[in-house]
Parts: C-alpha cells; sequence; structure tokens
C-alpha cells in the first residue's frame, strides 16, 4: 500500500514563484530576448597576444590560436547572439 504524503501549499503549486507573478508564462521555453538586448547586456572585448588572441564575453574567455578565427566566431555571436550563446554554453559546460 502506497503512502501519499501531503505536501501541504509548497508541494500544490509546482511552479516557480516567478511563473506565478507572471501567470502561466514558462520562462524556460516561451521568453527569448532580442537580439539587442542581449548584445547590449555581455560587453565584449579581444586582447591581442604574440600568437591568437582571446575574446571575453560578459565573465567568459575563450582563447583562439589565430585572429581570423576568432573574427569568424564573434561574427556568428553578433548576428545570432542567442544561439551561439547556447552553442558555447554547451561547449563550457560539456568541459567541466
Amino acid at each position: 500500500m502506497d503512502e501519499q504524503v501531503s505536501g501541504g501549499p509548497m508541494m500544490a503549486e509546482e511552479r516557480p514563484m516567478v511563473d506565478r507573478i507572471r501567470g502561466d508564462y514558462d520562462l524556460k521555453s516561451d521568453y527569448r530576448p532580442n537580439k539587442q538586448q542581449i548584445l547590449r547586456d555581455y560587453e565584449i572585448n579581444i586582447r591581442f597576444l604574440s600568437v591568437g588572441c582571446v575574446v571575453r564575453v560578459g565573465c567568459k574567455e575563450i582563447p583562439f590560436r589565430n585572429v581570423g578565427e576568432a573574427m569568424e566566431e564573434i561574427n556568428r555571436y553578433v548576428n545570432k547572439p542567442y544561439e551561439e550563446g547556447q552553442r558555447w554554453n554547451k561547449l563550457f559546460d560539456s568541459v567541466e
């Protein structure tokens, strides 16, 4: 016989507080900042080295062996910041 445990008010509502405040709005799947918002929120810096460079986007630093490759990646990010940000975050997470 399975016991049922009453979770009280916390268990009755499974959605996070932000979702309850904004209604049925699912932040993970529905909300997506526009291109300009993303580009404005994450500063991009390039530090050129003797060989290659380091590109910093927000708090992440990415070393590149050659400047041409870095510029290609920066252009991809500027053209599609949301998609490229997702791609790079997957790369960062896979290394940890």
